[in-house]
């Protein structure tokens, strides 16, 4: 068992990363969705309607070989999952659970990273968990990398889909309005933003397996159907980004990424005043093809942002990602105003089970910034550790008085201005900054 104090320098240390995005891939992937849609046919099951043309990324775009470091990829994981409203937190406190994963992953600069023995070993018994919540760190970790590159004069902000879409559509049973009844959909959105002006909505959806590349394969084909299922602008113009993550028992893990083009995704309107509140609207689900000829045609599957929702769409990822920023910093009563009735307003006003809340009641500075947000004790190779993860104070401010619009401005200009040191010496612990100013950062307490 690795001392506590060589876990926590592990996690700062930066490993190599496979990517595979080939033309090879999308033909097998293409060969799966092909053999799925004969075993429905079997079943007497209806196709699914799949995002078609999955194409390999530029090398240019992605590299092939891409360094992050294990902390990095928790943090991602952790900010994708503060509202996630899986477990008895009710939202506070969701973002921790990134932190099983602290000796999940090994690997140096010299070496591509895998699975350590913990990983391997919790793989026996927690295989779908452990390799979908890692595979949505590694994915969105490289998402956002790739974007921006392509974007170089934006921000990348990354959104929950679920918690978006359900401001405009009843998801589940449990939503009041005209429920879609449609199971497929992305696990989020990447939006690609400059202030005052139109974003484009890259939908994406990420899986993990501890299999092998024929599951990758079946995984990235389902994954184009989630894709599918959200449409902004035309029929079948939304570009979107599909990853399968394998993390293999005996060598290094490999991200197996694809994407389909497309001229849509724009929300090209004037955008409506963010720092006010968001009400839920009640969408009529589908998505509408073009008309054949004189004949309108039948609404498929899905969640259709059309134009008239352009400019509420927009309003409703803005703010959804407030929401989910201060959660992340612990801070229940200003994450409740950034979201709807249906979006789990509630979840961050009631009573929490003891043990899993979190209150926005810690301040530290890391690398000349300060930061508040939310500290958590526990035990590491039986040693007493804390995690803390917050928002840079300035910008946390805006947030908390509701002021998005100026928050978005800001973290625009300074976007590319935050350190980027894996390590912070006066606190002694692995750190993690991304540039929409949240933290997250760990050490060992002294007795």
């Amino acid at each position: 068992m690795k001392l506590t104090a060589e876990v926590l320098r592990d996690l700062a240390q930066p490993s190599n990363v496979a990517v595979d995005s080939k033309s090879e891939l999308a033909g097998d992937v293409s060969a799966s969705a092909a053999d799925d849609d004969k075993q429905r046919k079997g079943k007497e099951l209806d196709p699914l309607r799949r995002k078609p043309e999955l194409r390999p990324i530029p090398a240019k775009d992605l590299s092939r070989l891409v360094q992050l470091t294990p902390w990095e990829v928790l943090h991602t994981l952790g900010r994708s999952i503060a509202l996630a409203r899986r477990g008895a937190g009710r939202g506070l406190a969701e973002h921790w659970g990134c932190l099983k994963y602290n000796q999940a992953l090994t690997g140096n600069s010299d070496s591509f990273m895998a699975l350590s023995p913990e990983g391997r070993e919790t793989a026996d018994y927690y295989k779908a968990l452990q390799s979908g919540e890692l595979g949505t760190g590694f994915a969105l970790a490289l998402a956002t990398r790739l974007l921006n590159r392509r974007y170089p004069d934006h921000f990348v902000s990354i959104v929950p889909a679920d918690t978006a879409l359900r401001a405009g559509w009843a998801l589940t049973s449990r939503d009041s309005g005209p429920r879609s009844g449609y199971r497929y959909r992305p696990q989020f959105f990447a939006e690609v933003w400059r202030p005052g002006e139109p974003s484009r909505v890259f939908p994406i959806a990420c899986k993990g397996n501890h299999s092998g590349l024929s599951t990758s394969h079946t995984q990235l084909a389902s994954a184009s159907a989630h894709v599918e299922a959200v449409h902004i602008g035309a029929w079948d113009e939304t570009p979107c980004l599909v990853f399968s993550t394998e993390l293999p028992l005996d060598g290094p893990l490999t991200v197996h990424t694809l994407e389909a083009g497309g001229k849509g995704g724009w929300l090209d309107t004037p955008g409506r005043d963010l720092d006010h509140a968001l009400e839920d609207e009640n969408v009529y689900p589908g998505i509408q093809p073009p008309a054949q000829g004189d004949k309108p045609m039948e609404p498929e599957p899905g969640y259709h942002v059309s134009p008239d929702l352009y400019a509420w769409f927009q309003h409703a990822l803005a703010r959804t990602t407030a929401a989910g920023l201060t959660a992340f910093a612990g801070d229940g009563s200003a994450t409740a105003p950034y979201l709807t009735k249906r979006q789990g307003q509630r979840h961050f006003t009631g009573l929490t089970h003891a043990a899993t809340d979190s209150v926005q009641d810690a301040r530290h500075r890391f690398l000349g910034i300060d930061f508040v947000g939310t500290d958590h004790v526990f035990r590491l190779n039986r040693k007493r550790v804390e995690a803390f993860s917050g928002v840079a104070e300035d910008l946390f401010r805006h947030l908390e008085e509701g002021r998005v619009e100026q928050y978005r401005r800001e973290i625009y200009a300074r976007r590319s201005t935050w350190p980027r040191d894996t390590w912070a010496p006066r606190w002694n612990g692995p750190v993690s900054i991304h540039p929409d100013g949240s933290v997250l950062a760990m050490r060992l307490l002294r007795d």
